[in-house]
């Protein structure tokens, strides 16, 4: 009897973990981004899935700098959160430990852009 045994090294490349928003976390972004767009603020956006966070970053123009990043860091869950807003300076403009905490930095009674 002869049985094929691939050890787990030669199956192939080891995948790391990567951070990435959940169907419900994305599906709450992409509202305020549909709102926002039909304001005529936003333009683009992009996303980002690494190690450490996943990042959602906004954009008035494509080739532009993003307005603001929405950042999901596990790592910072038990301390100031895993949630913030980012604004185009790098200045974290809301943190939370639940995303909707944070998105309500652009709420249309606190949130205006200004030119």
């Amino acid at each position: 009897m002869s049985y094929d045994f691939v050890p787990p090294q030669a199956a192939g490349p080891v995948r790391e973990p990567v951070v990435f928003f959940e169907r419900a976390e994305l599906n709450a972004i992409l509202r305020l981004y549909g709102r926002m767009v039909a304001q005529g603020e936003w333009r683009d956006y992009a996303i980002d899935a690494g190690r450490e966070a996943a990042t959602f970053s906004v954009f008035r123009r494509t080739s532009e700098a993003p307005l603001y990043r929405i950042e999901k860091r596990p790592a910072l869950a038990r301390r100031q959160g895993a949630w913030a807003v980012i604004g185009q300076g790098g200045l974290i403009l809301k943190r939370g430990h639940e995303l909707d905490q944070a998105l309500k930095v652009f709420d249309a009674r606190r949130f205006r852009l200004v030119d």
